[in-house]
């Protein structure tokens, strides 16, 4: 016993270590944008469009993505989306337009979809009731320190090097990341696969459930992207430079980093989930409008990272009660499908916003909106899950 609760905590930190490479590879548009505006003369429509690329794939390949995991072993496909992510990194560094640059960043967004299920998946079977709000919460912080690390290093290599040198550093980490996944990782024990090929299984309880879940989860993550495109550009205005800018908005991520186990370890101690979500959103739409309307940049920061944005391992952790064990595969795969969709629209609806107005407010308020109507989605999650007990 001792040495399988050694083991779930041994492989989530290897999941964790690799994980970050995906908000690493990420957040490469974000840091560097404004040196793509000047070298290639592109608009924030376009970076917008760039940023929401890697997404796509997730609308049309999730499903599928999810019914692999009933022919291959988890942690192979994770490797192998790696692979794929430091393949599209690698391309986007040799881009010199908008078009190959769509297509790095088309070829990240393939890998993305495969390894970010069955990077959930994996934590789901290992820590299956017990410890699974606190062991998503730990799993989803590598996301932003990902995001945080591209932030600041990214923002700095581009500055003092080339936008392309970021690319391919966030290509090395990915591959090196796949090699800890691929030969040092296992997958849990004792969890059986669904039959029937690449049929769908789910009932229409766990449907409704990870319908729900993920426009959750969607929601948070499209909301969050706005504020780390667009809330660099609102220092920016407001006169900090661009390094400074960056630097001021990662600290959120870095926070995140901390505070998201602790509100991890609150919902597994309290069971209430669905509360932790409505206080965190309410914060998080009061530290952008503090951003937008104050000039407390950092202030907002602060508050935004020690509480906005900390929900997300308690949100992930829904997916333990949407969906039965054996259909885990594939309901990752419907979730994330939904995911996708919206994560794929909301940064080229946050360009179009701040090229229509010729201000990076309004993509911050489409953010804050989007805060409200995850806490409305939870509310609706929890009003189903009790109808439906799986």
């Amino acid at each position: 016993m001792i040495e399988s609760n050694n083991a779930r905590w041994i492989t989530l930190a290897l999941l964790f270590v690799a994980r970050i490479g995906l908000g690493f590879q990420f957040q490469t548009l974000g840091s560097i944008s404004t040196n793509l505006v000047a070298d290639l003369n592109l608009d924030y429509t376009e970076i917008g469009t760039l940023i929401g690329l890697f997404m796509v794939p997730g609308m049309f390949l999730a499903i599928p993505a999810g019914l692999s995991g009933r022919f291959a072993s988890d942690r192979f496909i994770i490797g192998m989306g790696l692979l794929t992510l430091a393949v599209g990194g690698a391309c986007a560094a040799i881009a010199s337009s908008f078009e190959l640059l769509a297509l790095g960043r088309f070829i990240s967004g393939v890998g993305f979809v495969f390894s970010s299920i069955f990077f959930t998946k994996m934590v789901a079977d290992w820590f299956a009731g017990k410890n699974l709000a606190l062991a998503m919460s730990v799993l989803v912080s590598s996301w932003p320190i990902g995001i945080a690390i591209g932030q600041i290093g990214q923002g700095w290599i581009a500055e003092n090097y080339d936008w392309q040198s970021a690319f391919w550093v966030v290509s090395l980490y990915c591959f090196f990341s796949a090699c800890i996944i691929l030969f040092l990782c296992k997958d849990a024990p004792g969890i059986a696969k669904a039959s029937g090929g690449f049929r769908f299984t789910l009932s229409r309880a766990e449907v409704a459930l990870t319908t729900l879940a993920a426009l959750i989860w969607a929601l948070f993550n499209a909301a969050y992207v706005l504020y780390l495109s667009f809330a660099p550009i609102v220092l920016e205005v407001n006169g900090y430079d661009t390094l400074t800018a960056l630097g001021t908005i990662s600290i959120a991520s870095w926070m995140m980093i901390f505070t998201i186990s602790m509100f991890g370890y609150l919902s597994d101690q309290s069971g209430k989930p669905d509360v932790i979500i409505y206080f965190c959103m309410g914060v998080a739409v009061i530290s952008l409008a503090l951003l937008i309307y104050t000039p407390f940049g950092l202030s907002s920061t602060l508050l935004f990272g020690f509480a906005g944005i900390a929900p997300a391992g308690v949100i992930m952790s829904l997916t333990g009660v949407a969906m039965r064990p054996e259909n885990r595969a594939i309901g990752m795969g419907l979730f994330f499908t939904i995911y996708f969709v919206l994560q794929a629209l909301a940064p080229p609806i946050g360009g179009w916003l701040f090229d229509l107005t010729e201000s990076a407010n309004w993509p911050i308020v489409f953010a804050m909106g989007l805060f409200a109507c995850t806490a409305l989605a939870t509310y609706l999650f929890q009003v189903t899950a009790r109808r439906h007990v799986l």
